[in-house]
């Protein structure tokens, strides 16, 4: 098995001041479940180089099993710091496509033309492709192959607005994933806030939140064993 993760390369949170990039729980989970089950993986940025860490998800209350592994794992902090860069990436070298969340894709994944057209060759090769938290962002552009958002029709979810106005940033980020989603035609649905919810539909698999990275590896694994 050969698994892009896509990762963002933003990290400033709006006019904040504050920093922002991927949520270390979405990538550590994901990548220790594929990983464990002999995965190959290769870590991409739209400018590649090292992907930026959300402080916020680097917290006592926001760790795991899986986040402590990343942090004793100097192998993975590696990749995290010398990504490939998008352009450079082919679909057709991989089997699947992953993008962990946080809240950096809504500023860059969101609308980046290599993001939305490497999306587009996974999809026209039947590839899965799969999406945790925030990451749903990065189907804002990207269309099928005729012609109508990606998401139009098929059942996914992403995190919600409830869960964005918790975190008090609903006045910060550019677009609500929820509001998007359902503006492009999705058949969006979710769980409470922060419980764990994913749903496949085709090749296009989706998560909710950071609860629901390890659902999202999962559903991966068995469509990729399909």
């Amino acid at each position: 098995m050969n698994i892009l993760f896509v990762l963002t390369s933003h990290d400033k949170l709006g006019d904040t001041g504050k920093k922002t990039g991927f949520w270390i729980e979405e990538f550590a989970n994901p990548y220790y479940t594929l990983l464990d089950k002999g995965a190959t993986i290769t870590l991409a940025t739209p400018k590649g180089g090292p992907a930026p860490i959300d402080p916020s998800s680097d917290t006592p209350d926001a760790r795991t099993e899986d986040t402590e592994r990343f942090k004793k794992d100097p192998e993975a902090q590696e990749k995290i710091k010398n990504t490939h860069k998008l352009a450079d990436i082919k679909a057709s070298d991989y089997d699947a496509v992953f993008y962990p969340g946080g809240h950096g894709p809504l500023w860059d994944l969101a609308t980046d033309s290599t993001s939305v057209q490497l999306i587009e060759s996974f999809n026209n090769q039947k590839k899965p492709i799969a999406f945790v938290c925030h990451a749903p962002a990065a189907l804002k552009e990207v269309t099928s192959s005729e012609g109508s958002p990606l998401v139009k029709g098929k059942k996914v979810t992403g995190f919600t607005n409830s869960e964005e106005a918790a975190v008090q940033l609903k006045d910060v980020v550019p677009f609500l994933v929820e509001d998007m989603l359902k503006e492009k035609g999705g058949i969006y649905s979710k769980a409470g806030d922060w419980e764990a919810y994913a749903l496949q539909d085709g090749n296009l698999i989706t998560g909710q939140n950071p609860a629901s990275s390890k659902l999202v590896a999962e559903k991966l694994l068995e469509a990729l064993s399909k």
